[in-house]
């Protein structure tokens, strides 16, 4: 027989509702209050909202009038990224103490491997209940948490017990759970591929296990693989603790629609600005500009270029910009513009780490 695979102990750490429970935290008045970051009940997205609004169907990247109509009291607060940023930095400090293995996704959530840990605990469930009580003390805010043996894993146990729990997957019952998990579930599995797949007859984990690797590939592409892996069970990839950026962005929401080409391109200077900024702190360069527009229905275009040499400042890509705008005629007024780099010059593929077995 032979060996079987090695285990890893990965947690994934979701800070709750942290947009709207940071706002909450600094204005009292606001506590027990259904409150939504970003948008208004005239214009502008969602950037996230507190569990009182998410009560009444309010969720993030939802139009602010929507939101309004579904929560008639719901009270809109300016998002501060750099208030945000701070606590962020606290709470990842927190992370550090136990393991140099942490992987941040967001301002709000990451993954940590504590497989091998500074605090020598072989217990990765009671890591995670130490974690989120060393962040309550320290910044006042509840987060939830995954365990597993894997990020895939962990990722969807973190959200079982949202607010302020924590789930563990142990090595034995991770396939029993994938196999019940319904499909839409499944990190990665949008609206549109879960219902290729219910159309496919899949609507559970042990409906996906059912189809072969070549049936998959069949049906969803390279994608297939990954699918049948990890159904299974099967997901390798590391934590890294430097993710490599693979694009820089900025984007602005207008107040009222912009009409023509004129318009856009007096707004996308200011856009510009911003992006030249990020790719300065960020000391990096790219190949690849990308134009983004969402018109007033909603529907959304893009259109890119991609040249020789690397740039990053406004003077470089402006011009690019402006052929992009001149690419094709508008489909309608446009609510939304934004610029990215992409095919950044420290672009690289991350490795694949081996699995180390242990108890959980």
């Amino acid at each position: 027989m032979p060996t079987p695979p090695p285990f890893r102990k990965i947690i994934h750490i979701d800070m709750d509702a942290f947009y709207a429970s940071v706002e909450q935290l600094d204005n009292p008045e606001l506590i027990g209050k259904p409150v939504a970051v970003g948008g208004s009940e005239i214009r502008g997205v969602v950037a996230a909202a507190s569990y009182e609004a998410r009560v009444f169907g309010v969720r993030s990247a939802m139009s602010g009038v929507l939101a309004k109509k579904k929560c008639p009291q719901l009270i809109f607060v300016a998002p501060r990224f750099q208030r945000y940023k701070e606590i962020s930095s606290k709470i990842r400090a927190i992370f550090h103490e136990y393991t140099d293995l942490v992987e941040p996704l967001s301002l709000d959530e990451a993954y940590l491997d504590v497989t091998h840990n500074k605090k020598g605990n072989p217990s990765a469930s009671m890591i995670a209940e130490e974690i989120r009580q060393k962040i309550f003390d320290t910044v006042h805010l509840r987060a939830s948490a995954g365990i597993s043996i894997n990020k895939f894993v962990a990722k969807i146990a973190s959200d079982i017990n949202k607010p302020n729990g924590q789930k563990t997957i142990l090595p034995e019952e991770v396939v029993p759970f994938l196999e019940a998990l319904p499909i839409h579930k499944f990190y990665g599995v949008g609206k549109v591929t879960a219902a290729k797949m219910n159309n496919a007859g899949i609507f559970t984990g042990a409906d996906l296990k059912q189809k072969t690797s070549e049936e998959l590939t069949a049906l969803f592409g390279k994608s297939g693989r990954y699918y049948y892996q990890i159904v299974r069970g099967e997901h390798h990839s590391e934590v890294t603790p430097n993710r490599v950026r693979k694009s820089v962005a900025a984007e602005q929401t207008f107040e009222t629609n912009l009409s023509s080409e004129i318009f856009m391109l007096e707004k996308l200077s200011g856009i510009a600005n911003d992006l030249e900024r990020r790719m300065l702190r960020l000391k990096t360069q790219g190949k690849t500009i990308t134009l983004k527009i969402k018109y007033s229905d909603f529907t959304q275009q893009t259109r890119s270029k991609t040249v020789p040499y690397f740039m990053a400042t406004k003077a470089e890509f402006m011009p690019i910009v402006t052929e992009l705008v001149y690419q094709e005629k508008l489909k309608n007024s446009v609510r939304l513009l934004g610029l990215s780099f992409g095919n950044l010059h420290n672009s690289k593929a991350a490795p694949i780490w081996v699995q180390l077995k242990f108890d959980f």
